[in-house]
């Protein structure tokens, strides 16, 4: 079982940077894919950015590759998701959750979530 809390999120000015935590508590968090969803209202449901266990391997979507990075400290049993050069249609709730995997790209291999952080980006 995990349990994940994410923080950071906020408003911030087209163009800035912002830097979303996942901390999580449970054992084993070295075992578990990682990654950082967001859904916007009447949106569905994006797959940002995933990290493997380990942390050597990861995966980005078009929308963000470029601008965002994720990070993952095992021993912090914390994952970040560093935002950069934001724009307004970054705008939504920022979740991240872990996969029943080392890495996956399937969303239905993610079985733990947060609760979401709002990122907000004014124009």
């Amino acid at each position: 079982q995990v349990q994940l809390v994410e923080s950071g999120g906020g408003l911030v000015q087209a163009g800035g940077s912002l830097r979303v935590s996942c901390a999580a508590s449970g054992s084993r968090f070295s075992t578990y894919g990682m990654g950082w969803f967001r859904q916007a209202p009447g949106k569905e449901r994006e797959l940002l950015a995933v990290i493997s266990g380990g942390g050597f391997n990861t995966y980005y979507a078009d929308s963000v590759k470029g601008r965002f990075t994720i990070s993952r400290e095992n021993a912090e049993k914390t994952v970040y998701l560093q935002m950069n050069n934001l724009k307004p249609e970054d705008t939504a709730l920022y979740y991240c959750a872990a996969a029943s995997a080392s890495f996956s790209l399937d969303a239905d291999r993610y079985r733990y979530w947060g609760q979401g952080t709002q990122v907000t980006v004014s124009s």
